[in-house]
């Protein structure tokens, strides 16, 4: 191989390196179960599906979602767009602690609802004076906002291991 093709070969390797660890420290959801809401002939029934996953800077608490899930044959290859109708419930369910400093605003999980222009997200604030973490899903699309959205609170308690 001459050495200008391997440095090419070289350089397609970090790249592919690089996504696949971008890709893989994202915060994954784990599936919780789904009902289906609208029957389809052709394809899988639309759904209400519920996910879980941890906050990535708060050990100690937990979030689930509920949220819209698109069926039929277009949700079946991936091209159909989910609504934006999502909720969600966060809970201590251990020691909180941080293991970074946390921003306002800052995005815990997203997850995309359409094939290119709709993302659902899940954002973290910390109301310091009520010693209370608030997290917000809202879906967004890059074209135009919505408006739909769902909000709940951690307030951070002792907690007893014994």
């Amino acid at each position: 191989m001459n050495l200008k093709l391997r440095t090419i070969v070289n350089r397609v390797s970090l790249c592919f390196g690089a996504c696949l660890l971008v890709f893989s420290s994202a915060v994954q959801a784990e599936e919780i179960g789904e009902v289906d809401t609208v029957f389809k002939w052709l394809g899988p029934n639309h759904k209400i599906v519920i996910e879980a996953f941890d906050d990535p800077k708060v050990e100690g608490v937990a979030c689930h979602l509920s949220r819209a899930k698109t069926g039929g044959i277009s949700g079946a290859v991936g091209l159909a767009e989910d609504t934006t109708d999502a909720s969600i419930a966060c809970r201590q369910i251990g020691p909180i602690k941080f293991r970074e400093e946390l921003e306002d605003g800052e995005e815990v999980f997203t997850k995309r609802t359409s094939l290119v222009f709709k993302t659902m997200q899940v954002v973290r604030f910390f109301d310091e004076k009520r010693n209370v973490l608030i997290y917000l899903v809202y879906s967004d699309r890059v074209i135009e906002g919505s408006p739909k959205n769902s909000i709940t609170s951690v307030p951070i308690m002792p907690w007893n291991e014994g």
